[in-house]
């Protein structure tokens, strides 16, 4: 069975299963996608590990992890203004980041085309809101495709491509978490290896390409007109989908996930509607959504998140003077959540209760819900552990995205406020104001700390507040699948110069900054007491390499001796430290308060071992292959 690089790379047709995002990877190399750009975040990555799957000198593309959102949309940017079919892709909120430059795209003259993937995440699986990208999309004048499968993922890749570098203008195509990780068979196409050309290709004089005073108005101008055009060409069966039902009175206009959940629902019912299936949802098709009105007494709009659809839908009834009666979200639960087939089934039952009704009453879970917690060997859960033993009562904790995001949980309770990524220098510096009494904590990792952190850091320093910012230091972007960033010594086409943190410090004019390995929690406790008991702005680097990561690493070499620690029962008072306080899952309480360890669970870090006050944890003998000796 060929990888997934090499399957990646045939060249003739073939049909495999794969993931939404493995099909969204062949497309861009069939449609001669020349400069692909990125920031890590789900439900996103597995498009970058598909394509890192091909190694480095047998790329068709360029591909780069950029170091955020903004900075990857400017790079795609400028490749398509250069001539090169270009695409970024980044996760739902990593739009709020690209929008200063998201937003122009519209005005600009892409000679090469430009495909902006989105991965928007309703239900918040992986994300702090459930952040609805449509909304962006209009107020940008960039049109949307909304895939329902992988095929489609695929399909609408490609004639999104060709209709960008027809028009010479971005396209989006909006990807939701269950399209994105969704497995379906899919037919491939034949693509024919390419060099990119090297002559470039940039005409100032296609533009223009500075929105400055008149010029602005006139390239707004030739967006819309862009647009509209685009919109006549996708009012068309291709994006178009009618599917009739038993009941010719009654219709549902959906796109996206809750068409397939619908069909999923309508296989319990013995009536059904039907279906207007949208694959472009803005412009809306309004000659195939007018008809479809027309022919119908009753039409449901079936859509996640926002009432986008509903309202234009609506306002297109009212304008054109159409008595059908469109029924739209009914109470907040419908805003609220993803559209799978339960989900579709509660909101169908309310609106058609003969005709759908609920499957029955919700399923309870017959286990207790796992919360999200770090991995065992985890330098964060030491650092933790420690810095609270370091902080008073009294004392304010702000959280920043990433793995460290999760010291809010208990036991450690470190993290009060989170707002998005590189906000915790800024936030931490406006609690500290008119505060005399309260210390300011801020969290920050490093993947996080070069994507948007810099600048909160400057203005820290600038103004001289009065913070400790500790940064989570621990050699890669661990949540969203270890991706390598600036400080790492690689990026995505090999080795790099390591940029290092602490000379970024420095260079920014931070006078005090300690550093210390996360592990080392009585020197952690003392380097943060110092810190906070400064005035001014001070750093603390808490810096341990991800141990998952690690592992993994350490795991294929041939000479790895798998490790443990193990508790000794006679020494263990049952005090439950190192369960209640320090919090690895590889510890387990029994009902009569015994605590034992998890081999399976266990690396054997020993992490743990300083955190018990009896002396009770201690490494296991282990002999080469993990067996115990």
């Amino acid at each position: 069975m060929k990888n997934l690089g090499e399957m990646l790379q045939q060249q003739g047709p073939f049909s495999e299963i794969v993931l939404g995002n493995t099909a969204l990877a062949r497309a861009m190399i069939e449609s001669g996608t020349e400069v692909i750009t990125s920031y890590p975040g789900s439900p996103t990555p597995e498009i970058a590990s598909a394509l890192l799957s091909i190694p480095a000198g047998k790329r068709p593309f360029y591909f780069e992890f950029s170091t955020n959102e903004k900075v990857a949309t400017e790079v795609a940017c400028g490749a398509s203004l250069n001539g090169h079919p270009s695409c970024v892709f980044f996760k739902s909120v990593g739009l709020n980041v690209a929008a200063d430059s998201f937003v122009q795209l519209s005005l600009m003259e892409l000679t090469g085309g430009l495909v902006a993937v989105l991965g928007d995440d309703p239900g918040a699986n992986s994300s702090q809101n459930e952040q609805d990208n449509r909304h962006v999309a209009r107020m940008a004048y960039i049109p949307v495709l909304e895939p329902s499968s992988p095929s489609e993922a695929y399909r609408y890749y490609l004639e999104a491509m060709a209709l960008s570098r027809r028009m010479k203008m971005p396209v989006i195509l909006r990807m939701t978490t269950h399209v994105c990780h969704g497995k379906e068979k899919v037919a491939f196409g034949a693509w024919e290896k390419k060099a990119p050309g090297t002559e470039p290709r940039f005409d100032s004089s296609a533009g223009p390409s500075v929105p400055l005073t008149s010029a602005a108005l006139e390239m707004k101008r030739r967006a819309l007109a862009r647009l509209s055009l685009a919109g006549c060409e996708m009012d068309s069966p291709a994006f178009c989908e009618v599917r009739k039902g038993s009941d010719s009175f009654r219709g549902v206009i959906t796109a996206g996930l809750p068409f397939r959940s619908l069909l999923d629902v309508l296989e319990d019912s013995e009536q059904s509607p039907d279906i207007l299936k949208l694959g472009v949802v803005y412009p809306l098709p309004e000659k195939t959504i007018e008809e479809f009105l027309r022919s119908h007494k009753q039409v449901k709009i079936l859509e996640e998140l926002d009432d986008v659809m509903e309202k234009e839908i609506k306002a297109l009834a009212f304008d054109r003077g159409m008595s059908v009666s469109i029924i739209g979200k009914s109470d907040e639960d419908d805003w609220i959540g993803e559209y799978t087939p339960d989900k579709v089934s509660e909101v169908m039952a309310k609106t058609w209760p003969d005709m759908i009704p609920l499957r029955g009453a919700k399923r309870q879970p017959s286990l207790a819900p796992r919360p999200p917690q770090m991995c065992p060997g985890c330098g964060h859960r030491s650092a933790f552990y420690a810095v609270r033993k370091a902080l008073a009562k009294e004392d304010i904790t702000v959280a920043d995205i990433g793995c460290h995001t999760l010291g809010f949980l208990p036991p450690y309770k470190v993290g009060e406020v989170l707002l998005s990524m590189g906000h915790s220098t800024g936030t931490g510096a406006g609690l500290s104001l008119f505060n005399k009494t309260r210390k300011v904590v801020s969290f920050i990792g490093d993947s996080t700390l070069f994507h948007a952190g810099l600048p909160g850091i400057v203005n820290a320093v600038f103004n001289n507040h009065n913070l400790t910012l500790i940064v989570m230091e621990n050699g890669t972007t661990a949540m969203t699948g270890h991706q390598d960033h600036p400080g790492a010594g690689r990026n995505a086409n090999g080795p790099s110069e390591a940029i290092p943190i602490r000379g970024v410090l420095e260079g920014l004019g931070v006078k005090s900054i300690r550093e210390v390995d996360a592990y080392s929690q009585a020197k952690l406790i003392e380097l943060v007491k110092e810190a906070n008991a400064e005035e001014g702005f001070s750093v603390v680097i808490a810096r341990h390499p991800c141990m998952l990561k690690y592992t993994r690493e350490q795991q294929r070499s041939p000479d790895y001796v798998r490790k443990s620690v193990e508790v000794d029962q006679e020494k263990c008072d049952r005090l439950h430290v190192c369960v209640e306080s320090f919090g690895c899952p590889s510890f387990q309480r029994d009902e009569d308060g015994t605590v034992t360890v998890s081999p399976e669970l266990c690396i054997g870090d020993g992490s743990c071992i300083q955190t018990c006050p009896v002396k009770a944890i201690g490494l296991r003998k282990e002999s080469r292959g993990g067996e115990q000796a």
